[in-house]
């Protein structure tokens, strides 16, 4: 099957030749036909699996079949840098059509957001805060849209923004087309779409409670006050070419930066309280390989879209298993290979028990002696709820899951 079977515009499938796609993903198989229908539709697949592609062709496509003027399409999503994303990818798809979009977010110029929709873009990339603001001085904006799309719905609800949201549809038609997407089907979600979307399909593609199937994992037993030299081992390995290293706060993305930069590494930051400038400064450098590393809070751990990332690094275990799968779903993407590494100290290692309980396997265990003064779990609980006998290091008895090795090997 290629793309030309959906019937899409001459002009579409010349963009999706340019940028070297060949065969729809499963989840743009079963997308992008109901979608040109005009249907209602919840989209749920895991990360990388094409799901921004499966809603923009047929969307566009429907654009380009209606001679209105105006914003048509209004896609709201959770952050700048997936607002951001969204419509370059747009731009990229439309770059042989007279179709224009704009990206509309926080943290820049509120100026230059008016003028593209006076200008009358068609397609406006928007998350719920910036988007309220232009709504509440001109409620007007949208009354010729034709499609709503809530991408990564889930995060949205996660973040706080189910007010807003409720807010912005007042603003919009009730006759439109309305797209929810989201990487989990919760049932904060589930409510959403029966509240939002008229008699949706829904597409499920893939489980959405596991990482993909070219990620290895690997757990590593420390020490809190060995953890940063246990990752600058780690990342003296030749493989550690693209890497994205999660913390739990700003503040420890902030001084874990400064000390990976004091030895030398080509490294950047990513977190909330940074500027707009130099958020896309640190998204853009490190998809060029300006930086070999980048540290980063959970706001990096949905939907970005950076191919070059080998290995994420969970420097603190997440609290939530769920957000385990986000992490580590930046790597591996599209069928690629990747590693997914954790630094577990002895109070993380109930963090570590969630996440195997919720995958459902053991992760395997790596021990460098010279990064553990105390003692550790050395293997957290099985998916079956059997707890296996824990050990110091100068105990510790290799098992079918573990290695014990030297720093640096």
């Amino acid at each position: 099957m290629s793309f030309d079977t959906f019937g899409l515009h001459p002009n579409l499938l010349k963009a999706v030749r340019g940028l070297g796609y060949t065969d729809p993903t499963p989840v743009q198989k079963a997308a992008i036909p109901a979608i040109l229908e005009g249907r209602d539709l919840i989209g749920c697949a895991q990360t990388g699996t094409g799901k921004t592609a499966a809603y923009l062709l047929p969307v566009l496509h429907r654009l380009l079949h209606d001679a209105r003027r105006g914003p048509r399409v209004l896609i709201v999503l959770p952050t700048r840098e997936l607002a951001a994303q969204v419509d370059a990818h747009c731009r990229e798809l439309t770059a042989h059509t007279p179709l224009r979009g704009a990206a509309i977010y926080g943290g820049v110029a509120f100026t230059p957001q008016l003028h593209a929709l006076r200008a009358h873009v068609d397609i406006v990339a928007a998350t719920p805060g910036r988007l309220l603001d232009h709504l509440t001085r001109q409620p007007a904006w949208f009354t010729r849209l034709q499609t709503l799309v809530l991408d990564e719905a889930d995060r949205m609800l996660d973040m706080g923004f189910l007010p807003d949201l409720r807010r912005v549809l007042t603003y919009l038609p009730e006759q439109r087309q309305t797209l929810l997407l989201s990487a989990t089907l919760p049932p904060a979600i589930v409510a959403l779409a029966e509240e939002m979307l008229h008699t949706p399909l829904t597409v499920a593609v893939g489980s959405q409670t596991t990482p993909p199937a070219g990620l290895a994992h690997t757990v590593f037993p420390v020490s809190p006050s060995h953890k940063t030299a246990l990752l600058l081992a780690l990342l003296g390995r030749p493989a550690m070419v693209g890497v994205l290293v999660f913390t739990r706060t700003k503040h420890r993305a902030e001084r874990l930066t400064e000390t990976l930069r004091g030895v030398g590494l080509r490294v950047t930051c990513l977190h909330g309280d940074r500027t707009q400038h130099q958020r896309l400064q640190a998204l853009e450098g490190f998809r060029r390989g300006k930086y070999q590393i980048m540290v980063a809070t959970d706001i990096a751990a949905r939907g970005l879209d950076i191919e070059r990332v080998s290995h994420v690094v969970n420097y603190d275990v997440p609290g939530c298993p769920e957000d385990y799968v986000h992490r580590v779903g930046r790597t591996a993407r599209a069928g690629a290979e990747g590693e997914a590494l954790t630094l577990m100290t002895a109070a993380e290692t109930t963090q570590v028990r969630g996440i195997e309980r919720w995958l459902g396997q053991i992760l395997p265990l790596e021990v460098w002696p010279e990064y553990i003064d105390a003692p550790v779990a050395a293997t957290p609980v099985a998916s079956g709820g059997v707890r296996r006998a824990t050990s110091t290091v100068r105990h510790f008895r290799p098992r079918r899951r573990a290695t014990i090795r030297r720093a640096g090997r």
